[in-house]
């Protein structure tokens, strides 16, 4: 034992001996969780994390959230209370940053963050060199429905698990260890590719790995769990095209012979895309709607328009559907004698899973008693098909976008949904999956090991 030292049993393991430790202590937590919450102390060792040293992040993360749980509750029914569109989201933006502005000058503040009038960042760095660890917060809401995806809880997740992250790494290490935090707010992630942006503009270049989580009503078929680590088979990779005909209008009843009907090239291409749904994979969905149909019955529609989303669980799989897609819209132009113009619009990726990052997030929430299993997919009352931009991020640096689970009397993109994320539990369990989060963004600055096993995943799956 060295001068200094507490006299307690240090004891260092290997990373794989660790983990399966950090599992097993993690299934002990789901019937004594309270004996695992917030105990323990260690010696630190840069290339290997001690036994006991999730418990002291624990303890740290839960003091640092409980610390700002007014101020996040504030923040959280500020965004949910004034809903904001894709690319306009400026009360979420200035009230975000104004907030860390007042903490002072260790929480770097970047306001229109690379060049995106709605984007932020927030960076807090100690030392030099090191990871970087990344928060994606959204707060982009729904046309007429407000936050019907609960995008104020993921910003108020993330936010949470930043700070948190922040308060554990410096009270536990002070400034012994080189690295970085960062807090990304994340713009239009409803159909604008906010992501896409940021990525395109080297936010993520430098980043070791970035986290979020995302609302979801209960499972019917798993009422008590609270979160899960991974939803696969719930992202999907999404193409979105609105595809326009140009046709020749005419009186509908005195020459219609003169006309070229773009409206017809619309029905065409409908019912050839839904005879073509019959071949596709289960995996797979496409769907439309008609935002431009015609002005008066007694005119021959010369101009008409519709947009379509097509996915698939893969971009590989998700590019020759898109391409029989174009045929239909493609051979209803032929058929009618229209003229057919494209315009794609952001287009997002599969979400790729982490598995070292996942099951860190399984053991710490479940050592915090918080209910969570690694993948919600095939479970009664789950919601599987959507999209996200997350997913393109993925793609760029380890990611993790969990779920986690809120009562409510309608599924997402509802408005019983938008109740339900503005509800005391929804808040509540996002700071759950805050602290889950920030232990694992954590760990994954101080383990060398843990670290090298999250990159060689996530290069393996590419």
């Amino acid at each position: 034992m060295r001068n200094g030292e507490d006299p307690h049993l240090v004891l260092f393991l290997s990373a794989e001996y660790y983990s399966a430790l950090d599992s097993f202590f993690g299934f002990i937590s789901l019937f004594f969780p309270s004996q695992l919450n917030c105990v323990g102390s260690y010696t630190f060792n840069s290339k290997m994390l001690p036994v006991q040293g999730q418990a002291e992040i624990i303890q740290k993360v839960c003091a640092a959230l409980e610390k700002y749980e007014s101020k996040l509750s504030a923040i959280n029914q500020k965004i949910w209370s004034n809903p904001e569109l894709a690319f306009k989201e400026y009360n979420a933006h200035d009230h975000i940053c104004e907030v860390f502005e007042s903490f002072g000058a260790e929480y770097q503040v970047q306001r229109k963050a690379y060049g995106i009038e709605t984007a932020l960042e927030v960076t807090y760095t100690r030392g030099k060199g090191g990871r970087v660890m990344a928060f994606n917060a959204e707060y982009d809401a729904l046309p007429g429905m407000g936050h019907a995806c609960g995008h104020n809880l993921i910003a108020t997740s993330s936010i949470a698990a930043f700070l948190a992250t922040c308060e554990a790494m410096s009270s536990i290490y002070a400034d012994e260890l080189g690295y970085t935090v960062r807090l990304l707010g994340t713009p239009a992630e409803e159909g604008g590719g906010g992501k896409l942006l940021l990525i395109n503009a080297g936010a993520y270049k430098d980043v070791d790995a970035c986290f979020m989580v995302h609302p979801f009503p209960v499972l019917s078929g798993a009422p008590d769990l609270i979160s899960s680590s991974s939803c696969s088979g719930q992202y999907l990779a999404n193409d979105k095209v609105q595809v326009t005909y140009t046709g020749k209008p005419a009186h509908a009843s005195a020459a219609p012979w003169e006309g070229v009907n773009a409206l017809d090239a619309v029905v065409s291409a409908y019912v050839s895309i839904s005879m073509l749904r019959q071949q596709i994979l289960p995996t797979q969905k496409i769907h439309g709607v008609v935002l431009r149909g015609g002005d008066r019955p007694n005119v021959i529609p010369a101009s008409t328009t519709v947009e379509y989303y097509i996915r698939s669980d893969t971009v590989k799989t998700l590019k020759p559907l898109t391409d029989k897609v174009v045929k239909c819209f493609e051979a209803a132009a032929t058929a009618t004698g229209c003229t057919v113009e494209f315009k794609w619009e952001a287009s997002y990726k599969d979400m790729k899973i982490n598995k070292p990052i996942c099951d860190s997030y399984v053991s710490a929430m479940n050592a915090m008693g918080h209910s969570t299993i690694f993948d919600a997919a095939g479970q009664e009352g789950g919601l599987s098909g959507g999209s996200t931009d997350m997913g393109n991020v993925s793609y760029e640096v380890p990611g993790f976008h969990g779920g986690f689970y809120i009562h409510a009397d309608g599924v997402n993109h509802t408005p019983q949904f938008t109740a339900g994320a503005g509800s005391e539990e929804g808040f509540k369990r996002s700071l759950h999956c805050a602290a889950g989060m920030a232990v694992v963004a954590a760990r994954a600055l101080v383990d060398e090991s843990f670290a090298t096993a999250i990159q060689s995943d996530f290069k393996g799956g590419l």
